[in-house]
């Protein structure tokens, strides 16, 4: 097959993960009940394209992802809303702050970078190894998962620490806490999912993009 029959494929594949992102972001469908919390597979989505179709296409579906965050946040604010749309209040102030665009852009949009460069990275290391492929994909995953919850949180804790004490009606010195809760308790079951999930749907998109793509080596045209 040659590049421009690839390159129509892994166009069709983005608008399907775009596709899939926005039905997440806006149905009850985009959360796992774990019974203790419930866990966001949104991300997913941005994992899974950015190892099969590269790292441009990745960032394009975290934009994707970014800018389903800002318009849920716009259209049904609640306490933290504040921290990812700039139209919304920061606590204590009567306006928004644009500060929130990098909170909720620029994780988002490195999750749909650094899982491809993780899972290429660890194919190298491990190729010839039987299991390579799997731990490249299970790593893969988790980096994508791990890179949107610890960025999220991280940057809501430097640009709006105050901020988020107010809403959570917690001290300012409880914020660092509370913060490294949130990412062991959202962050880890979250990164197991996105490590089976990736495992599962990117092992056989993989195959089949080799056995249709094998003038390209597999490799997607825009990296």
């Amino acid at each position: 097959m040659n590049k421009q029959s690839a390159k129509y494929g892994d166009f069709v594949l983005t608008a399907l993960f775009a596709a899939i992102i926005l039905v997440l972001a806006f149905t009850p469908i985009g959360f796992i009940n774990l019974v203790i919390i419930k866990a966001t597979i949104i991300h997913i989505p941005v994992i899974i394209g950015s190892i099969v179709l590269g790292a441009k296409r990745g960032a394009v579906l975290g934009g994707i992802f970014g800018l389903t965050s800002l318009l849920s946040n716009y259209m049904a604010p609640s306490v933290l809303s504040f921290a990812f749309c700039p139209f919304i209040p920061v606590p204590g102030t009567p306006h928004g702050s644009p500060l929130a665009l990098v909170i909720c852009f620029i994780p988002r949009i490195l999750v749909g970078v650094i899982p491809y460069y993780v899972y290429q990275f660890v194919q190298k290391l491990l190729k010839n190894s039987p299991k390579g492929e799997y731990l490249s994909l299970i790593l893969g995953g988790i980096s994508g998962a791990v890179t949107n919850t610890v960025l999220v949180m991280s940057l809501i804790y430097f640009l709006f620490k105050e901020a988020y004490a107010t809403a959570k009606s917690i001290p300012v010195n409880a914020v660092t806490g509370v913060v490294l809760g949130i990412v062991g308790t959202n962050g880890v079951p979250e990164a197991l999912v996105a490590a089976v999930i990736t495992v599962a749907v990117c092992k056989p998109l993989l195959k089949l993009r080799k056995k249709e793509y094998p003038d390209t080596r597999n490799m997607p045209i825009n990296r």
